[in-house]
């Protein structure tokens, strides 16, 4: 497909002023995506798109000032050297990307122009426009909206930050987000559980099991407790056979403003330690990705990393149902080709939502990370 000269328009989303999150997330029905993602070839040829399409909602945000953030954000401030940071940040992740997804390229391949430096990317979105012609115009009118809301949700993290700290960006090495992984090698991990005996915890592991897959569980000290109370670790070990478990804190409180929240690490890594020995490993997953900017000496000493994310599927809002989030998920790894996938497993969507990831990448290389190796 030719890259030709006309601007795609982008208008400004206005997102609620909770400091929590915006009022709604991207989403993308991917049937509009004309082909099957059934091979490195038409995996790539997606992933160019969905890169190209960011680029150009990312490329039209520049002209914002200050006052423009806020009234896009619905925020009462906007800090704008983190929404610099971050922007610059995607620049060269996108450039990353787009040299992976660029070597499956050959002639005839659409979304495929020559794009060596981030100043060409940036010029080959500025002139990406599908004509009404085409057999991928139902999906761009589609992709505009979802990179749009995205976008939004991004730079709403980012305006934020650090005042209120997210996965948007690390405060030290002694954090990661998934960044580091391989190109087409993704983590599954699974917040806020266990769930009481027979739940969706259950349920979600033994399907894992079932596939030859497995995540991290990242686990709320208080629910472990609870489980613990009507049931044996022998039987807490059996649910997690195969998977990892490591710790979310004792209660789901941001570790920001909770006096406690070094006792929360604490108890909840020996509770792991002692009643789930060989699935613990040690990482801490903070609620609401939230956690002090001055921590890591703390984490050091505690032999925990603090491990965020970037590929996060929404699936805990009444808003997004299971297949939404799926297609959300899908259509953030096309994006960002790498990365740690937030579910939730005391939600039902994740059930929903994985079957059909799997189903509609199947063929793609996609490499799904054994959780033991993510330390």
């Amino acid at each position: 497909m030719l890259i030709r000269t006309l601007l795609l328009g982008f208008g400004l989303l206005a997102a609620s002023a909770q400091a929590a999150g915006p009022a709604t997330f991207a989403t993308l029905d991917r049937a509009s995506w004309p082909e099957p993602l059934n091979s490195q070839a038409t995996f790539d040829t997606a992933s160019r798109a969905e890169i190209l399409t960011f680029a150009q909602a990312l490329l039209a945000s520049e002209e914002l000032d200050e006052a423009g953030w806020k009234a896009r954000l619905g925020l009462k401030s906007a800090n704008l050297q983190s929404i610099a940071e971050v922007r610059e940040r995607f620049w060269q992740r996108l450039l990353e990307n787009y040299r992976f997804a660029r070597q499956s390229c050959v002639p005839a391949s659409d979304f495929c122009p020559l794009i060596e430096d981030v100043a060409s990317l940036r010029e080959q979105a500025r002139q990406l426009v599908t004509a009404p012609s085409s057999r991928y115009f139902a999906w761009a009118e589609a992709s505009q909206r979802f990179h749009l809301g995205y976008l939004n949700e991004q730079m709403r993290l980012a305006a934020l930050f650090p005042r209120v700290s997210s996965e948007i960006a690390l405060f030290s090495s002694q954090e990661r987000n998934g960044d580091e992984l391989a190109d087409m090698q993704f983590l599954l991990t699974f917040d806020d559980g266990p769930t009481a005996l027979g739940g969706n915890s259950d349920k979600l592991a033994a399907w894992l099991r079932q596939q030859g897959l497995n995540g991290t569980f990242y686990v709320l000290g208080s629910n472990l407790q609870q489980r613990l109370q009507k049931t044996s670790a022998t039987a807490l070990n059996q649910l997690y056979d195969g998977q990892c478990v490591a710790s979310h804190g004792w209660e789901h409180k941001s570790h920001t403003r909770w006096g406690d929240w070094q006792g929360s690490v604490m108890r909840t890594r020996e509770l792991l330690q002692r009643e789930l020995p060989h699935r613990y490993v040690p990482l801490f997953r903070p609620p609401y990705g939230q956690r002090q900017a001055d921590s890591q000496a703390f984490f050091a000493d505690q032999g925990q990393q603090v491990a965020l994310w970037q590929i996060d599927s929404q699936d805990w809002s009444s808003k997004v149902s299971a297949a939404a989030a799926g297609q959300r998920v899908l259509t953030l790894m096309l994006l960002w080709r790498r990365g740690v996938l937030l579910f939730h497993d005391v939600h039902s969507k994740a059930a929903g939502a994985l079957p059909w990831v799997l189903q509609a990448s199947q063929g793609a290389p996609v490499r799904w990370m054994d959780c033991r190796d993510y330390r």
